[in-house]
């Protein structure tokens, strides 16, 4: 993406990632969303753990989950994909759980 004079990346601020982790060498990768009502409430990770959205900030900063970015919305964080060659990963891609 080209970053431009105003700050902006695309359509994204360049600020917006508020941390990007270096990922573990065992770290793992989200693989499903869990939702309720439409909302992200937590993740399946590849290893067959489930964690919830705040749980799977806390391992993102640890460097246990791979391919993610720590946002921040309103003062509220959440993960972002990074970008990559694909856009079969990112997280608006992947597959839901609904509870």
């Amino acid at each position: 993406m080209e970053l431009k004079n105003d700050g902006m990346i695309g359509n994204l601020p360049k600020n917006i990632n508020k941390e990007i982790p270096i990922p573990n060498s065992d770290a793992c990768r989200i693989c499903k969303l869990v939702k309720d009502a439409g909302e992200v409430i937590g993740y399946e990770l590849t290893n067959g753990q489930m964690v919830n959205k705040e749980q799977a900030i806390t391992m993102a900063k640890e460097g246990q989950i791979a391919g993610v970015a720590v946002a921040t919305n309103k003062g509220n964080e959440y993960l972002r994909s990074l970008p990559d060659e694909t856009e079969n990963n990112n997280l608006s891609n992947l597959p839901v759980l609904k509870q």
